[in-house]
């Protein structure tokens, strides 16, 4: 026994003593590999690292990025600002449209690309198939001043008794009037209630058919064995999908459904922006935390009873959307990590 003891520990010592000679063997081996990874490397430092010292400024009284290290620490004056002081309105608004907002993206948005992978792989048509696909794929690669134009046109009122098809589809439906002495400005994203519908819906018009890539990639890569094993027990199409393609599909979806979480307050302002800068109204339920944080840098336009721009209120309302999100990201993670064998890291 003590034989067999002293020989495991010199493999150990002889593996410890080597290793950084065996990583450089490896570097060396696949340096090719690792030359590709210089740009991302780069990107990171330059995009995501060095813009990092800004954060430091919600911490300090000046915002002049070139006195920043000479401007004196204030604490947490902007957070409680923010949290509790007099924006504390506006950030909590922005905060629960958010969180509203990308929980109906999950709710809706995450279920139909996997539903929209199912039905392509039942097509076995392969031409038929790839004309089906390409179509539900362009809506990703048109510009976002082209969508937020098109949708915009759809949900202008009448004039002249023309008028967009959503809106005159909803004033069929008796859902909204028009005021004759304000028909040049009527148009649905005036009205908040129905804002939320028609991002959701335009959302998923975009960005279904490229998500079910992924999913439809899972779903052919699972062994045709195992579907003609269940359909000669008899199983029936539905029963093959949820006995065969979702525990085939399951890792993806875990680590899928991972990253929805993490991005669940990441809501971009870009398309808030163009849909509704000009019509204030819209802001309440529009409003999330990065059109927040962009108008309170004061590059948006001034909205009657909205924040006064503070670029240090922006600056902590990011960093905690940031921190939720990393928190949610920590928890499914580890969640999924718990009741399955797959997990993100």
């Amino acid at each position: 026994m003590q034989k067999y003891v002293e020989t495991d520990q010199n493999v150990i010592d002889e593996v410890e003593r080597t290793k950084w000679k065996r990583t450089l063997l490896t570097l060396a081996k696949d340096w090719r590999l690792y030359v590709l990874l210089i740009p991302m490397l780069l990107f990171l430092v330059c995009f995501k690292y060095l813009p990092a010292k800004g954060i430091l400024t919600g911490f300090k009284w000046g915002d002049d990025g070139s006195q920043l290290y000479n401007s004196q620490w204030c604490g947490f004056y902007w957070a409680k600002q923010l949290f509790v002081g007099t924006q504390a309105g506006n950030f909590w608004r922005a905060f629960r449209n958010t969180f509203v907002n990308s929980m109906y993206g999950l709710v809706f948005g995450f279920p139909i690309p996997i539903i929209l992978a199912l039905l392509f792989s039942e097509v076995k048509v392969m031409w038929y198939r790839s004309i089906l696909q390409v179509l539900s794929y362009l809506p990703h690669f048109v510009s976002m001043i082209v969508v937020t134009t098109i949708i915009s046109l759809w949900c202008e009122g009448e004039v002249q008794n023309a008028g967009g098809i959503l809106y005159r589809m909803f004033k069929s439906f008796g859902w909204c009037e028009t005021d004759a002495g304000e028909a040049f400005k009527t148009t649905l994203l005036n009205e908040p209630k129905f804002f939320r519908p028609i991002y959701q819906v335009s959302g998923v018009w975009e960005g279904a058919g490229y998500g079910s890539i992924v999913y439809f990639a899972a779903i052919i890569a699972i062994s045709p064995t195992s579907y003609e094993a269940a359909r000669i027990d008899g199983a029936s199409k539905l029963q093959q999908i949820r006995y065969v393609t979702f525990p085939g599909m399951a890792p993806t979806l875990t680590i899928m459904l991972i990253m929805r979480i993490g991005k669940i307050l990441n809501i971009g302002y870009e398309k808030i922006i163009l849909l509704v800068n000009d019509k204030p109204t819209a802001w309440v339920t529009a409003d999330v935390i990065s059109t927040f944080v962009y108008r309170m840098s004061g590059r948006g336009e001034a909205v009657e009873g909205g924040p006064v721009p503070v670029p240090q209120l922006g600056i902590v309302a990011d960093l905690f959307n940031a921190i939720i999100a990393m928190c949610l990201v920590l928890g499914a993670n580890a969640i999924s990590r718990r009741v399955s064998s797959t997990a993100l890291f």
